[in-house]
């Protein structure tokens, strides 16, 4: 049945003209052409004039015509196409009163746009059929929808009313999951659904059904969970998931399949309709072996590193002994000399019995013992201390070999060669390491580990050396796995040729001009001699007297006594409030709530769960555990581990969220603040406590111990759009475009920030050919390198132009470049996942090559902008101020647990990230509500308060609200006649 999924205030939005409307829409709208012009001078009489020049404003906004829309036109709009006119605006009231003068109106307006009215009958068909597609690459409703309204637009059609759309965007969850079980029927054979089935039936050797045990995530990197891990992967290769065949359907629809599978129990599953239970199987089982293989490839590589730290410190401690065992033999020996030497007081007859005497025997002998050590050849490599773990390795690398299929993407030597003898002697297949075994891959500095005198290769450091250089081949992408993410080809993260060659017109559309090479050089060309004027005044920007750039640092603007007398009347008026209370108001007012949706709706509710959800929500934000927070709250300590478990999921958390910024992005105070079109981001530290896998030591942040990122995305309102959890070394350049592509709320970014750390050419390319402006804070400007562009003299004293770049290769590879991008747009690939393995090359694959080039004629354009503008750097600024603040927040919040992360599962820790940044949104929100009341009230009460003077506020405070809640102390204790307590009874207490 359709579905109706926008709120009420939303359908109201989508239904009238906005009250307020920026001078962007004005100008991109109203603004007349010479056309427009000469065929608003053919209406009779000014207030026609008028009105058909506002209609066609209107028509231009909206792409739709509100019913009575002629009542609604705010009053900026009305005025801004009457200065046009030079038509006295107040003869707009008039207009609407004859029905037929209107709808005639109306026609010679979609003429002139070329645009018809909606139908129904033939139009509908063609558009859901093309939503079906999208909603096979995206399953967000309001994304879908706004697809909807720009595809109407593209084809010159009216829009309907919102319901009837809205109407047929909820009907589309039906219509898609009928159409993936379409693409998967040649798949789906009676031995297939059989096994998938199987999947989900209790195993009583395993206690659980293969579907959990499968998607149960390990806690470490140890011997014993790679074996696990591997044995998960065996028995998908007996299931024959990676034959299974699926390319019919988009990989995001696979992700998302895969995702709500894994989120459903084995009872949940067994309930669904086959259309429904086997597309879902299907894609969980394939996407669980995408996973392990990664999951187990990484763990093979940290045991591998913690093994050879463990070498390097034996190697350190023995290193250490070796040193003092020597210093002491020496001192023995050089008294026991000293007393041969003496011939004078020491007489050759009695020479031994001094000796003994000031030399016992034993420690003369430990020391001759000691000298015939060093004399022997020492062991200066870690290489040597990886032997007592050795028969572990290998075991585990003859597992891996037997498992996965490793393939050879640099064929220089005979390294592939090396991969099936170690396969075959695990196997059996052989028993002795043959006198002719591959060693032409075996570094320099491996040679004298593996080899023995006679030149020949050992068995156990051979296969020792193989491991090894499989780990730097596999990050290197020498050796790829194309049935891993991580480690696949380059190529397989892109859209084939075909496809991209019939998605290139729409996705050209969508990224913006291909001639933009050309445009970039000339930005550049016009850009040079505007700095050397602004060199030449010699002010903010300058050359010192060695004739190097100096960029004088930003100054912070000092406050007004209006804007500080502001702050102060704001800081008093604002209610004192619970954290409890914010979060029920809020939801009140966004109904937030109804996005944190339970893994089986079918359960019912117990009287208490709102109470419940809510406790879940604080405790996993606040980083409050959940028997506290059930001890606080005097709720059921089972029933709130329920609840958290079945309703907090990464999922519902981000849906929540981008109800709270669609929210924020109305207020009229936060545009004060921005528009919505710029963002940053930064990352967060937080230490862990235990051992916990992708965390990372850095001493300079958590000392001895060791800690991660919570790498968060905010808009130039305030509003936080995105936050994932990363491993603490990871460089932020990585991560910086995953929120921003995969952003579903109703901010649209165009430009986005970060600090010095967050850049790199590689990403300043990346978001040019995306349509979007990457905007840096630059440190230490004047160190930064230009590039001179090939066959154009670029340059300038005092600017570093120490790079290359050569237009005519990029040009011949500019398809690929746009075929990133496109990949990028669709969802083929995760930016973090393409970036990450681009920069793990240490040969520059060809890609990565061109993207830098790209990148750094971009780079080299932004700097040119960045020295010519200082509001460009104030704004670069101040947007990152705001992330700051919003940290310090973020903070405030994070107060249980000690500050420490104890969450081990990847999946787990985003849950907590996802709580923190929802209730991060829910205190901005109703700190912006709050602030706009105390600013109207303000108003009403005769304060004069500036509009301009609105812009230095914000929301990101928290000194009036409670987060720890109440105490009690009452009077007295109920005891019992001994003067104490009751004990609890054991079986209580478990």
């Amino acid at each position: 049945m359709p579905a109706d999924f926008l709120t009420a205030l939303e359908r109201q939005r989508y239904q009238t003209l906005p009250a307020d409307l920026r001078e962007e829409d004005l100008q991109a709208s109203c603004w007349l052409t010479p056309a427009d012009q000469q065929l608003v001078a053919q209406q009779r009489r000014d207030t026609n004039r008028l009105g058909f020049a506002v209609q066609l404003g209107v028509l231009r906004l909206l792409g739709y015509l509100p019913p009575e829309w002629y009542r609604q036109v705010p009053d900026s709009l009305v005025q801004f196409v009457a200065r046009q006119l030079e038509i006295d605006p107040a003869l707009f009231q008039a207009y609407g009163e004859r029905e037929a003068t209107l709808t005639e109106h109306l026609r010679v307006l979609l003429n002139h746009l070329q645009v018809r009215r909606w139908q129904p009958v033939l139009d509908a068909p063609w558009l859901e059929a093309w939503l079906v597609e999208r909603a096979l690459e995206h399953d967000n409703e309001r994304l879908l929808l706004t697809l909807a309204l720009g595809h109407l637009r593209q084809h010159g059609i009216l829009r309907p009313g919102i319901v009837e759309l809205e109407r047929l965007v909820g009907a589309l969850s039906e219509r898609t999951q009928a159409e993936t079980y379409r693409r998967l029927l040649a798949l789906l054979t009676p031995e297939v659904v059989t096994q998938l089935d199987a999947l989900l039936v209790v195993e009583p050797a395993l206690g659980l059904c293969r579907h959990t045990w499968l998607h149960q995530p390990p806690t470490s990197s140890s011997a014993t969970s790679i074996l696990q891990t591997l044995g998960k992967l065996a028995y998908l290769d007996q299931l024959g998931v990676p034959g299974w065949q699926a390319d019919e359907l988009h990989p995001n629809r696979q992700k998302r399949l895969a995702h709500t599978a894994r989120n459903k129990t084995n009872q949940v599953l067994q309930r669904f309709a086959p259309a429904k239970r086997y597309p879902l199987l299907v894609a969980a089982c394939r996407e669980a072996y995408r996973d392990l293989t990664d999951t187990v490839l990484k763990m093979m590589d940290e045991h591998w590193e913690h093994a050879v730290a463990r070498a390097r410190r034996a190697l350190q401690d023995d290193q250490l002994a070796h040193a003092r065992a020597k210093d002491q033999a020496l001192r023995t020996l050089g008294q026991a000399i000293g007393l041969v030497m003496d011939e004078e007081h020491v007489p050759d007859e009695v020479l031994r019995e001094q000796i003994y005497a000031q030399v016992p025997r034993e420690q003369l002998q430990a020391a001759l013992t000691a000298v015939a050590d060093f004399a022997r050849p020492a062991r200066h490599s870690y290489l040597d201390y990886l032997l007592p773990v050795a028969a572990r390795l290998n075991t585990l690398l003859g597992r891996l070999l037997q498992q996965i299929v490793f393939e050879q993407a640099f064929a220089g030597d005979d390294f592939a060669d090396a991969l099936i003898l170690i396969k075959e002697l695990h196997t059996g297949q052989r028993r002795k390491l043959p006198e002719d075994a591959a060693t032409a891959f075996i570094p320099a500095s491996w040679r004298a580990f593996v080899f023995d005198q006679t030149g020949r290769a050992q068995r156990v450091r051979y296969g020792l050396c193989v491991l090894a250089t499989l780990r730097e081949r596999l990050r290197a992408g020498d050796v790829v796995v194309n049935a891993s993410r991580k480690y696949a080809s380059l190529d397989t993260y892109l859209l084939s040729p075909a496809e991209w060659a019939r998605q290139r017109p729409d996705l050209l559309a969508q990224l913006g001009s291909a001639q933009r090479l050309d445009e970039r050089l000339q930005e550049v060309e016009a850009q040079l001699p505007l700095l050397e004027q602004l060199l030449a005044q010699g002010q903010d920007i300058r050359l010192d007297e060695d004739g190097e750039l100096v960029v004088t640092p930003l100054r912070a603007e000092e406050l007004s006594p209006e804007v500080e007398q502001l702050r102060a009347l704001l800081s008093a008026s604002l209610p004192r409030a619970e954290l409890t209370e914010v979060l029920v108001e809020v939801d009140q007012w966004t109904g937030f709530s109804a996005e944190l949706t339970g893994l089986d709706q079918t359960t019912p509710r117990a009287p208490e769960h709102q109470a419940l959800l809510y406790a879940a929500l604080l405790a996993n934000a606040c980083h409050i555990s959940l028997r506290e927070m059930a001890q606080s709250t005097g709720l059921d300590y089972q029933s709130l581990c329920w609840v958290a478990a079945n309703y907090l999921r990464e999922d519902t958390l981000k849906r929540a969220t981008t109800r709270l910024v669609n929210h924020q992005h109305r207020q009229w105070l936060a545009r004060h603040w921005g528009g919505g079109t710029l963002s940053s981001s930064d990352g967060q530290r937080f230490p862990v406590s235990g051992k916990i896998r992708n965390a990372r030591a850095i001493p300079r942040y958590f000392g001895y111990g060791q800690g991660l990122t919570f790498y968060t995305h905010t808009a130039d309102h305030y509003a936080q759009f995105g936050s994932r959890a990363i491993s603490s070394t990871t460089r932020d350049a990585t991560y910086v475009l995953d929120e921003v592509l995969g952003n579903e709320t109703d901010v649209v970014i165009v430009e986005h920030a970060t600090d010095t750390h967050g850049y790199t050419d590689l990403i300043f390319g990346l978001f040019d050919l995306l349509g979007l402006q990457y905007s840096p804070r630059l440190r230490d400007i004047g160190d930064q390198k230009l590039c001179r562009i090939r066959g154009r003299e670029l340059s300038y004293p005092g600017l570093h132009f120490t790079g290359h770049v050569q237009p005519g290769y990029i040009e011949a590879r500019l398809e690929d470049l746009l075929r990133i991008a496109g990949s990028f747009k669709l969802g083929y690939v995760t930016a973090s996942l393409f970036i990450g393995k681009l920069q793990a090359y240490p040969r520059q694959h060809n890609l990565t090559y061109v993207l830098q080039q790209y990148g750094r004629l971009i780079k080299t354009n932004f700097i040119l902008r960045y020295l010519l503008s200082q509001p460009l750097r104030r704004k670069i600024h101040a947007q990152l101020n705001k992330g700051e603040r919003l940290h310090a927040l973020r903070v405030f919040l994070w107060f249980g647990g000690d500050g420490l992360i104890r969450r081990k599962q990847e999946e787990a820790q985003q849950e907590v990230v996802g709580a923190l940044n929802l209730v991060t949104n829910l205190v901005v929100l109703w700190n912006t509500v709050y602030l706009q009341q105390v600013v109207q009230t303000l108003r009403a009460e005769g304060v004069a308060v500036r509009d301009e003077d609105l812009a230095r506020l914000s929301p990101a405070r928290y000194e009036h609200i409670n987060r720890l809640g109440k105490y009690t102390f009452p009077s007295q204790v109920e005891v019992e006649p001994n003067g104490l307590r009751s004990l609890r009874k054991p079986l209580e207490t478990a």
